[in-house]
């Protein structure tokens, strides 16, 4: 459901009220890092509790002072974050293409 690498963490399978509460309570440790990448591109379902859970994680890391950004948010997931009000506090990543 979440694995690490180094300073991106990336979230698979449902992000739906049954999973965020295991997800919450396990947080995401910045281990010395200033800037923290949460990718969403393997989530296959979302409802309610995955706004919420982004919210907590952004309220942690500004309190931590750690720089947090959401990369490959799906649709599903934005379109209930505008329904709420919220969209515009969930902080999108600027994905940069690395050139060989």
């Amino acid at each position: 459901m979440i694995s690490r690498d180094g300073d991106r963490f990336q979230l698979s399978g449902r992000l739906t009220i049954d999973a965020v509460t295991a997800l919450y309570n396990s947080g995401l440790p910045p281990d010395g890092e200033s800037m923290l990448v949460v990718d969403l591109g393997k989530v296959e379902a979302v409802d309610s509790a995955a706004v919420s859970l982004l919210l907590s994680w952004l309220r942690r890391a500004q309190r931590d002072r750690v720089s947090l950004c959401f990369a490959n948010v799906p649709d599903n997931l934005m379109s209930l974050a505008r329904m709420y009000g919220v969209a515009e506090l969930i902080p999108l990543c600027q994905e940069v293409s690395k050139q060989s």
